[in-house]
């Protein structure tokens, strides 16, 4: 389950901003900064689901509201485009100070638009994504196009979007159509992931092809098919979440060495504690500073967040047979392309079993291999021959001596 604190933080013109961090169970692999949409909140559904799903997935977040939106203050009449670039520039200086330096940045809507612009002027970012962005920040006009006369004739004028009241001034007007979003994405020194409805109806998909067109590489696209402009659907939200957390991870990870675990000393070779976070059998485990969960199934009171222990042990299994093959083959110099081991687990009666009482139950693994590659039938044959000398097949067969002691004793 992912911690959410409140923060407060100063923006870009003195006023204090409302955030949430949106935090890891564990360590995290890296913090990203997400930017909401235009009127919107760090609670609108794109930002709340989003941002969630990135901690979900190992990824911390800090979500606030800009200047006079939210919880944050200051006079929303008073802001423009260019004043929530710099609340980004300040949330990003509060993070770096706080420890949390961002490795991403996320926005969605207008917020993607300011990303781009504001990404040049924060350090140590790695990537950058966007979610239903326009390529011009100027495209926000046509939300109320019908008072843009008034605005400009009188200065300010009071508008409605999703049913709220917003005022806005000449000056704001004025700022977005001044905002050079492709220019500043043409010099985007960072990889770029663009995603977007292809049925959006609100920022077009167009939008998403000259983003994507005017970046340099390394940059992706991925198309939210179904998704409207606000995710108000959970799945597409989550679908976001995952692809920007699969695609910012290959930037963001660092495997030259592996980060320190607060309370786990390496003394072991595996380490497995609770969580007390999603259900009452999740727990972290952690293998040289890796971290990965292991759980059970909502059915019997876990919170299905991670593989079984079994899972664990019958992937042992598989990733072991697997393992020998290829070093038989390679060693052997047979032309193996690739080995799939598919597992399954149940408890049987001890029919076969000599020795056991015969009202007991034993745990039987069932193991098919798939072995790819011009090997002839002899070579197969051996190969099948060779998986049961897999060393944790030889350990499973024979048994194990696990000895138990208290810490510190």
């Amino acid at each position: 389950m992912v911690k959410s604190s409140t923060v407060k933080f100063a923006g870009a013109h003195g006023y204090q901003l409302a955030g949430r961090l949106d935090i890891p169970v564990g360590p995290p692999l890296g913090w990203a900064l997400f930017a909401h949409c235009f009127t919107c909140s760090k609670q609108s559904r794109a930002a709340l689901r989003v941002s969630k799903g990135l901690a979900e997935r190992g990824i911390g977040v800090l979500r606030f509201d800009f200047t006079g939106l939210g919880e944050s203050d200051g006079d929303f009449e008073t802001t423009d485009f260019s004043g929530n670039v710099a609340d980004l520039v300040a949330a990003a200086k509060w993070m770096q100070e706080t420890g949390r330096s961002p490795s991403l940045l996320a926005g969605h809507s207008l917020g993607g638009a300011a990303v781009i612009v504001a990404a040049r002027e924060i350090e140590g970012l790695k990537a950058v994504a966007t979610i239903n962005a326009p390529s011009d920040a100027g495209h926000v006009i046509h939300q109320f196009s019908d008072d843009l006369e008034t605005i400009e004739s009188e200065g300010t004028a009071e508008i409605h979007l999703a049913g709220r009241p917003f005022r806005i001034t000449k000056e704001f007007v004025d700022d977005v159509r001044d905002a050079r979003v492709a220019a500043a994405v043409r010099d985007l020194d960072l990889p770029l992931l663009v995603l977007h409805g292809p049925r959006d109806e609100v920022v077009g998909i167009e939008n998403a092809s000259a983003l994507f067109t005017s970046a340099r590489h390394p940059k992706n696209f991925i198309s939210l098919d179904g998704a409207d402009h606000f995710l108000r659907r959970p799945e597409d939200s989550a679908f976001a979440a995952s692809m920007i957390a699969a695609w910012a991870g290959h930037y963001m990870s660092d495997s030259s060495q592996p980060a320190p675990v607060e309370g786990v000393a390496r003394m072991h070779e595996v380490i497995v504690r609770e969580t007390g976070e999603a259900s009452r059998f999740q727990n972290e485990v952690f293998v040289d500073g890796r971290r990965y969960l292991i759980d059970e199934p909502q059915s019997v009171g876990g919170s299905n967040t991670g593989p079984t222990p079994y899972d664990l042990l019958a992937a042992a299994l598989g990733g072991c047979t697997s393992m020998t093959l290829r070093m038989y083959a390679d060693r052997k110099k047979w032309p193996l392309d690739r080995v799939t081991v598919r597992l399954g687990h149940r408890k049987v009666h001890a029919d076969d079993c000599e020795t056991c009482d015969k009202s007991d139950r034993i745990d039987e693994f069932s193991r098919v291999l798939e072995i790819e590659g011009e090997l002839d039938a002899e070579q197969v044959e051996r190969l099948v021959e060779i998986a049961d000398r897999c060393p944790v097949h030889r350990t499973l067969e024979h048994g194990v001596i696990v000895k138990t002691a208290l810490e510190g004793q």
